[in-house]
């Protein structure tokens, strides 16, 4: 059949347009390619010949308050190999055993993998410097050595339980490190360089370097000068009453600055992994609840002097040893009580009968509203991991014994954070603080403060007037009553002990006791609040006057000094006992000959240096108070010239 013409013309334009259509299509497609999307398909295929060598950023570095470093970075260069540019694996594994002590096996392993790039692991993690230039010397192609750090914390235990520690990838793993994980691990930086399907590099395509960006530095609220005497102390302690554990808090009280803390037993940061998770998972001062026992009186008598209640001077109480409440016989710790007494008396003899009388005076709806609003029951906030918040009684199950026995402290459970914080708005005026560590944090390229704490008042929980009335009673505690153990010459110090029973399963251990004591100074003006316990000390009464009190002491005696808070002679006489050795005023012997020392009627030991005739120095100096039958070093006048100790 013959077609025509028109036919032949109508198929020719058909396929005319068809072909310009397709081509059309291309063409739009190569443009669309070439001009909109290229940057991004070849950014893509970069992606797939490039291969990374990663640069870890410096972990930002933690601060005490006044810039020593409590946690820091030291280099620690780590192994990575490029498999696919491996020209001799089995040799190349050879050497590279020797040198990171391990197995040709594994190593060879390693060399041969199938992936873009391989990091060495364990034995190439964080290696020596000199480690890392052993294997640069190999000449090995397709081994490369990234930058990297470990932690290092350079006073060993010092604050462990607070610091924390950090895995091997530098996370934080417990304490601040976990707590501020985000902040302080900055942001991972990388080389990067071009190869082929075979590994091998491509010519014409430099590297790129992606600097990483260091963590922030953060600055504590702790003193490292304070940490070592509470770290001094709890060691002394420790070797002279093997406890089963230990606690301590130093805080500012006027802001909730934690100057101090820590706990036995202790670690050290760079060998948790030789400890029992017990030990570093556990800030006892933090997550630790017991029964506070008589520490937990100042609640009470906050309260009872809020409300008016009572009058410390004028109104007396009598002990006879006991008090009956509902049936039960609740006892004083002294045997045959104290008989009569102001209730200023009350609390300088810790008399758990006074406290019961106090507790009914103000109910159960009064005392457990106060109990709440001091903190109790709920967590302070402070910004540290796994902290508790103790066990309160409900108040529709508090009966007359409840009532009775959580007025001085049994029966209840708290923390030694909660007491600090609550002691603290007892003493500071009456308003209460969120604990807090983290003072600031520091650009570590510019020096310049990104974030600065401020101090959070919860609320007021009692008058100016009431505090200035606890201050004075908590003083009188120390002068004169079960405290004297952390009287302090120079320095007015105010606190109260604590001897709290262990419950197991329900019933009390015998001879198994916290014993505790909370102290603040200067008492009219407090700068610092410092809280110990001792858990179950062995070789001594257990009472919290006894073994806490002096260790409570010294703290605030030599943090006082560190804070250069002058010692003052205006305070509060200290009431002697038999037991007690007194503290007397060394007398100005310089000018006097021998015979005129003779003929002093001097209580101390004298060290005799020289042959002169008249004494021209002495040490002690003049004034200062030191232990009846101390030692005084006089030096006359042909011996060197000393300075005063």
């Amino acid at each position: 059949m013959r077609v025509s013409n028109v036919t032949v013309r109508r198929r020719l334009v058909i396929v005319l347009l068809i072909g310009f259509l397709v081509f059309l299509i291309i063409d739009v497609r190569l443009g669309y390619v070439q001009f909109i999307i290229g940057d991004r398909l070849t950014s893509l295929a970069k992606d797939l010949w490039s291969r990374n060598i990663p640069f870890e950023p410096l972990r930002g570095e933690i601060l005490d308050r006044n810039g020593k470093k409590l946690a820091t970075n030291v280099s620690a260069p780590t192994v990575y190999v490029v498999p696919r540019q491996i020209e001799n694996p089995s040799e190349a594994a050879k050497k590279l055993a020797e040198v990171l002590n391990m197995s040709e096996e594994k190593a060879y392993q390693f060399l041969t993998k199938n992936a873009a790039s391989v990091r060495i692991n364990p034995e190439g993690r964080k290696i020596s410097y000199e480690k890392a230039q052993e294997i640069r010397a190999l000449g090995i192609q397709g081994i490369y050595i990234a930058e990297d750090t470990k932690r290092f914390y350079p006073y060993g235990s010092f604050l462990s339980h607070v610091l924390g520690f950090t895995g091997i990838d530098n996370q934080g793993l417990a304490g601040l490190e976990l707590y501020y994980d985000d902040e302080l691990k900055g942001k991972r930086g990388y080389v990067k360089f071009y190869s082929d399907a075979k590994g091998r590099r491509m010519q014409g395509e430099g590297e790129e370097y992606t600097p990483p960006i260091d963590g922030l530095n953060l600055k504590l609220t702790i003193d490292a000068n304070i940490q070592a005497i509470i770290e001094r102390e709890l060691d002394q302690a420790e070797a002279k009453y093997i406890p089963d554990g230990m606690i301590a808090i130093a805080m500012n009280p006027n802001n909730g600055e934690i100057l101090g803390m820590a706990s036995r037993p202790n670690f050290h940061p760079s060998e948790y992994q030789h400890v029992d998770p017990k030990v570093y998972n556990r800030n006892l001062p933090i997550w630790s609840t017991y029964e506070p026992g008589s520490t937990f009186k100042i609640i009470t008598l906050a309260a009872a002097l809020e409300e008016k209640k009572v009058d410390l001077d004028q109104e007396h109480f009598h002990d006879p040893g006991f008090a009956r409440v509902a049936g039960a016989t609740l006892r004083c710790w002294k045997k045959g009580g104290h008989g009569d007494q102001t209730f200023l008396e009350v609390v300088q003899n810790s008399c758990n009968p006074g406290f019961v009388e106090l507790g009914e005076r103000l109910g159960t709806s009064t005392l457990f509203n106060y109990i709440k609003k001091f903190g109790f029951g709920e967590k302070t906030g402070i910004d540290l991991q796994g902290e508790g918040k103790g066990i309160l009684f409900s108040e529709d199950r508090v009966g007359p014994v409840e009532l009775a026995t959580t007025a001085f402290g049994q029966g209840v459970s708290v923390t030694p954070i909660q007491q600090v914080a609550a002691v603290s708005a007892a003493i500071n005026g009456g308003v209460l603080y969120t604990p807090y560590i983290a003072k600031e944090w520091i650009d570590p390229s510019t020096g310049k403060v990104v974030h600065k704490t401020t101090p959070k008042a919860k609320r007021r929980v009692i008058s100016e007037e009431t505090s200035k009335e606890i201050r004075y009673a908590l003083e009188s505690v120390v002068a004169k009553g079960t405290g004297k153990g952390a009287f302090v010459d120079g320095y007015r110090v105010g606190g109260k002990t604590g001897t709290a029973q262990k419950a197991v399963n329900g019933a009390y251990l015998q001879n198994n006791h916290i014993v505790s004591f909370i102290g603040f100074a200067p008492a009219d003006d407090p700068k610092i609040v410092v809280y110990i316990a001792v858990d179950n000390p062995k070789g001594t009464l257990q009472f919290g006057g006894l073994v806490a009190a002096p260790i409570v002491g010294k703290v605030i005696g030599d943090s006082l000094r560190e804070m250069d808070v002058k010692p003052r002679k205006e305070q509060m006489e200290k009431e002697y006992t038999w037991s007690d050795t007194k503290l007397v005023e060394v007398p100005n012997l310089i000018g006097l000959t021998k015979q005129e020392i003779a003929n002093q009627l001097l209580n101390f030991k004298l060290d005799v240096n020289g042959e002169g005739k008249n004494v021209v120095d002495q040490s002690p100096s003049p004034g200062k108070k030191v232990k009846e039958g101390s030692t005084i070093r006089v030096y006359f006048n042909n011996s060197e010239k000393h300075e005063h100790e």
